[in-house]
């Protein structure tokens, strides 16, 4: 299941409801991603996400399929949200579900590492000093990259 929205969402109901729909799994590995109130000395107010209608979802549909091909998968779940957001709103939750836990962990996990430098989103941070975009993180860039056919 894939939900790009602007509407909150409460991260422990959604994930009950996604556990409810693979009931012969035997592993489930989540991550919530959610609006730190900082970064670095500043204060961060707001968090507001931008992104492409129509895209994102085209992209995460590829990127579920891509998933499903490198691991035994029973269920994936994707939730992000665009729109303004304050700390500590979530802001992506990402589950996997499978016979095993490896297959899950990892499967989150490269999930998010595509999520964070991959997705068509754009983020800018209303901080004490003012507004500023948020750039690329080479970490997370290296982090994908291991993912690399």
């Amino acid at each position: 299941m894939i939900r790009v929205q602007r509407e909150p969402f409460d991260p422990g109901a959604e994930l009950n409801a996604f556990m409810a729909t693979v009931p012969k799994s035997g592993g489930i590995a989540s991550f919530v991603g959610q609006v730190r109130d900082f970064k670095g000395d500043d204060t961060v107010h707001a968090m507001t996400l931008e992104h492409y209608p129509g895209m994102a979802e085209r992209e995460f549909a590829a990127l579920t399929e891509d998933a499903r091909g490198r691991w035994a998968l029973d269920g994936l779940l994707i939730i992000h949200r665009y729109g303004e957001l304050r700390p500590p709103e979530p802001i992506v939750l990402v589950a996997a579900a499978a016979a095993h836990r490896a297959d899950a962990f990892a499967a989150c996990e490269f999930l998010m590492d595509w999520l964070k430098t991959k997705a068509p989103f754009w983020k800018k941070e209303a901080l004490d000093s003012g507004e500023a975009w948020v750039a690329a993180s080479a970490d997370d860039d290296a982090r994908a990259d291991r993912w690399k056919k």
